[in-house]
């Protein structure tokens, strides 16, 4: 991808970043380096990733793993039927319902937010709202669309809410119980690349230390059973900071690059 089509400077100048948002090829790379930390996930003998058992974390209880062993054998239609019934966090108790994700299940591009929003436990819909026409977008701007190679999720399926009925971000015994099926749906799709957005997906995904500051996960390709992770910000955070959007757009130019070489 040489430069940015007319038609993507019309969306960029909409999200508010014409003229900041120009791509320079040659200094994608140079100037922030490339970890390679790999996570916990083990590979069988013939090197691929999807068939190990991630969903098993260190000190999960007997029952815990039962359950996770069970989500890791699940196909499309019996994942989303557990996701819909689901009590394994006390989030199942003040949702309106259950917000699975979307999208191209054969995707190359994989996007993960921290959890779902009023508006889309309201319509039942990944990134809906204002949230979601931002995300749509960015995709827009390295030429993806929902449904078209590209899936969105999120590290919990319920959204989270703070006493006076705010979206707040997920705590992490909410992700930890949710991980199995985000893993499922990782193992199911086989991405190319992996987009966190936010944090918290990040941790939830790459299970780093919780104190990691959110600018040095960024700007860097993590991995996750193979798969190249890049971690950037949450599109509810760009719309209440739209300064960072510079910052994400060199994180999807680092995406772009990763998932040419990939």
């Amino acid at each position: 991808m040489s430069g940015i089509s007319e038609r993507n400077h019309a969306f960029l100048a909409e999200m508010g970043l014409a003229p900041l948002w120009q791509r320079r090829a040659s200094a994608l790379m140079t100037h922030e380096p490339i970890a390679q930390a790999e996570t916990a996930a083990a590979f069988d003998g013939t090197g691929s990733a999807w068939t190990a058992d991630p969903a098993i974390m260190p000190g999960m209880s007997k029952a815990a793993a039962m359950s996770a062993r069970t989500i890791a054998q699940m196909n499309w239609a019996e994942l989303n039927n557990a996701v819909s019934g689901c009590t394994r966090c006390g989030l199942c108790k003040s949702r309106r319902q259950t917000v699975f994700g979307g999208g191209d299940e054969r995707a190359k591009w994989l996007f993960i937010g921290n959890g779902p929003s009023g508006d889309d436990d309201r319509q039942g819909a990944i990134f809906a709202g204002p949230a979601g026409k931002l995300l749509d977008n960015m995709l827009l701007t390295i030429g993806l669309r929902r449904g078209e190679n590209a899936y969105l999720t999120t590290s919990v399926k319920c959204r989270p809410a703070d006493a006076d009925g705010r979206d707040r971000l997920p705590t992490a015994e909410e992700s930890e119980a949710c991980l199995p099926y985000l893993q499922r749906q990782i193992a199911l799709i086989e991405p190319t690349v992996i987009v966190a957005l936010g944090k918290t997906a990040a941790l939830s995904l790459l299970q780093v230390d919780t104190a990691e500051p959110f600018s040095t996960l960024r700007a860097t390709v993590h991995r996750y059973a193979a798969v190249p992770v890049i971690v950037t910000y949450d599109p509810a955070h760009l719309l209440r900071n739209p300064a960072d959007k510079r910052k994400a757009w060199a994180d999807l130019c680092l995406a772009m690059t990763t998932y040419a070489a990939s």
